[in-house]
């Protein structure tokens, strides 16, 4: 448990503090005055003001913020509607966010998101390097990775065992993944299936790989002859998965692997996006969608199956993906026009850079605050329906 927080707390820190590091130093650079750091969202709970800035440690942690002077305060990522502009020293007013040409203040805007998108690069030449140029991605569909080569492979995936069946009593547990029977190696069900068959009622020697924590298993076990209503002679549920298996092969490849990765994986995780969208609009229901999401808890969950890992070396890789990953999604979702996020601050920013007048501040506020509250309930009931997922004893999101 305290591994796990560690972790997680220290991917979460580095990632909310090298995005805000980015507002932070492009508006220094640009001389605009930075009235607090803040890690988390208010309210605060602890803060030291050092020079002109205040840095400060606030009590939801999930985000952080830099609020420069003379910026209004719901754009800043604080969730307070204030009616009229906050008054500036008139010294100071030249150092004021909105006194800058539209130029600097979109720089400074989007410097957040282009810190989190040159994290995500450096961990994953990191993870590239570490991983002999290779990576192994669970497939859904036929998707082609691009300027890499790719294979697939496929594994049989155990989905639930019977209690007091022959799988059990060896020690077999859901997602596990089948490696060999008899020394014969298991690509698919049908091989699976009647090496098992035509094995009833005699000795067999299973080889297992524990997918969460990836520790490899083995054990010498009967298939029942007769069996149960409804069960299998070794009493599993079983399903095929696709694996992508993609290399970085060329040294021109492995040049610029630490930007094609990340690349690949965004468009990927939207190509499957649209997938269970699709499902969702057909099956009319949001369960496919929402099943596959996950809020802070999700990610928690997600690193203690990754301290479960017993192989150091595939630890500290999966430790790397889901931060890289994690650290591109932040970089492409903030850069989105939603409002109170950086992408909704940069369209307005815009929008007065193409009408050549400034937008009223009041309306904007507005909308940054409205979608504040979205936000913040959106991840409400993300982080409920992580913990109904924990709860009810169902396989956490696998990086």
């Amino acid at each position: 448990m305290l591994l796990t927080a560690i972790i997680f707390l220290l991917i979460l820190s580095v990632l909310v503090l090298i995005h805000e590091a980015g507002h932070f130093f492009v508006a220094k650079k640009f001389g605009i005055k930075v009235e607090e750091f803040g890690f988390g969202l208010p309210p605060r709970a602890i803060g030291k003001k050092i020079g002109e800035t205040i840095y400060s440690l606030n009590w939801l942690p999930i985000g952080g913020f830099v609020k420069l002077y003379g910026e209004d305060e719901a754009g800043a990522g604080r969730p307070q509607l204030k009616v009229k502009s906050e008054k500036l020293k008139v010294a100071d007013e030249k150092r004021a966010f909105y006194a800058r040409p539209v130029w600097q203040r979109a720089l400074v805007v989007v410097a957040g998101v282009l810190m989190n998108a040159l994290l995500a690069v450096v961990i994953y030449y990191s993870y590239l390097f570490i991983s002999g140029f290779k990576a192994e991605l669970p497939l859904i569909g036929d998707h082609k990775f691009f300027l890499v080569n790719q294979t697939v492979k496929s594994d049989l995936i155990i989905g639930s065992v019977s209690k007091n069946s022959p799988a059990e009593k060896a020690g077999m547990k859901p997602f596990i993944k089948i490696e060999s029977v008899n020394g014969k190696q298991i690509k698919d069900t049908q091989t699976f299936v009647s090496v098992i068959n035509s094995n009833k009622g005699k000795q067999v020697n299973i080889v297992w790989r524990d997918v969460k924590t990836n520790q490899q298993f083995k054990a010498n076990i009967v298939p029942r002859v007769s069996t149960p209503k409804n069960e299998g002679a070794l009493g599993v549920a079983f399903f095929s998965v696709n694996t992508a298996v993609v290399s970085y092969d060329t040294p021109l490849q492995k040049v610029f692997s630490g930007f094609i990765h990340p690349a690949n994986l965004l468009v990927y995780n939207f190509d499957v996006l649209g997938k269970l969208v699709a499902v969702s609009i057909k099956e009319k229901t949001a369960a496919p969608l929402s099943g596959n999401v996950a809020g802070p808890i999700g990610i928690y969950s997600l690193v203690g199956s990754i301290v479960k890992i017993t192989d150091i070396k595939e630890k500290i890789l999966q430790t790397l993906n889901l931060a890289g990953i994690l650290s591109i999604s932040l970089a492409f979702f903030n850069v989105l026009p939603i409002p109170a996020l950086d992408g909704g601050r940069l369209f307005f920013i815009l929008v007065e850079g193409a009408i050549g007048k400034k937008i009223n501040p009041r309306f904007e506020s507005f909308v940054h605050a409205i979608g504040m509250a979205i936000l913040l309930g959106l991840i409400a009931l993300i982080t409920f329906q992580d913990l109904v997922r924990i709860f009810s004893g169902k396989n956490p999101l696998v990086p």
